[in-house]
């Protein structure tokens, strides 16, 4: 069995969102969860970015739209935060896109919108 891509910034990175899930519950919007991390990083001194821009180029021309992650932890990780009932095939393809751009190797996908917080991992 292959070793796991960030297996050990991936524990961390999924720590803090079980302690905000522990303390908020779910039920609350996207925004409030993505509050809720960025001060727990702080408080941990995780390096991250909140709302990361990327590019879009296609066929040597930068795109006038552009993406921005929820996060990138450790400079490496995307971390996408998500409210809802369950994690979607659409948001599988958000993370790919990111990681396609960003040509980052992970991107976690965090749901807090179920009763047990649910994430999954994206590798390229």
């Amino acid at each position: 069995m292959e070793d796991l891509v960030y297996k050990q910034e991936s524990y961390v990175i999924i720590g803090v969102c079980m302690e905000v899930h522990n303390n908020l519950g779910s039920g609350f919007s996207e925004i409030v969860y993505k509050d809720a991390l960025e001060y727990e990083m702080k408080q941990a001194g995780i390096v991250y970015e909140r709302e990361k821009e990327y590019f879009v180029t296609y066929k040597g021309t930068v795109l006038p739209h552009k993406f921005y992650a929820d996060f990138v932890v450790f400079d490496k990780i995307i971390l996408e935060v998500k409210g809802r009932s369950d994690i979607a095939e659409g948001h599988i393809a958000q993370a790919i896109n990111y990681l396609k751009v960003s040509e980052n190797k992970l991107a976690l996908i965090v749901n807090f919108g179920e009763i047990k917080l649910n994430y999954k991992r994206i590798v390229l």
